[in-house]
């Protein structure tokens, strides 16, 4: 079993993370996947608050991965597990955020996964950079959206 762990926290409210976080539409604005894509992707919500059962397919290059949500606690927890990915089997991984004393957020997201022997030899540490990126994207893109005072 492998895993990752990455925390970074934003100036951004937890209402404002949230937001981005449930609507698979907004992923390839902030995070290293290129698109959403539709036409794999099942029960989206078209208002942009997907649902717990909600399947998210993401392009990145030319792999698709879809991830199937599994559990959703408004504005603090968001869980998904693997629907379709062909590099990692029984992938599992939790989005924690909790507020900060200056009304930010800390955005904490890690998961554990299995893989073939081939792939083990680079993908804890891929993967560790990458969700890496995911999280410091959220993060700067919450920023950049807050309202202004």
């Amino acid at each position: 079993m492998h895993e990752y762990d990455v925390t970074v926290t934003t100036s951004a409210s937890p209402a404002i993370v949230w937001k981005l976080l449930v609507d698979a539409a907004s992923w390839p604005l902030w995070s290293k996947v290129d698109s959403l894509d539709t036409t794999r992707s099942v029960d989206l919500d078209p208002g942009g608050d997907d649902g717990v059962g909600a399947v998210r397919a993401f392009r990145t290059g030319r792999t698709v991965t879809g991830e199937r949500l599994t559990e959703k606690v408004e504005q603090r927890l968001l869980a998904y597990e693997d629907a379709f990915n062909s590099s990692m089997r029984n992938y599992h991984a939790r989005i924690e955020l909790a507020p900060t004393a200056t009304a930010g957020t800390v955005i904490h997201w890690y998961g554990t996964y299995e893989t073939s022997r081939l792939w083990a030899l680079v993908m804890p540490r891929y993967l560790q950079k990458f969700m890496q990126g995911m999280a410091e994207g959220l993060a700067r893109y919450a920023e950049e959206s807050k309202p202004t005072q």
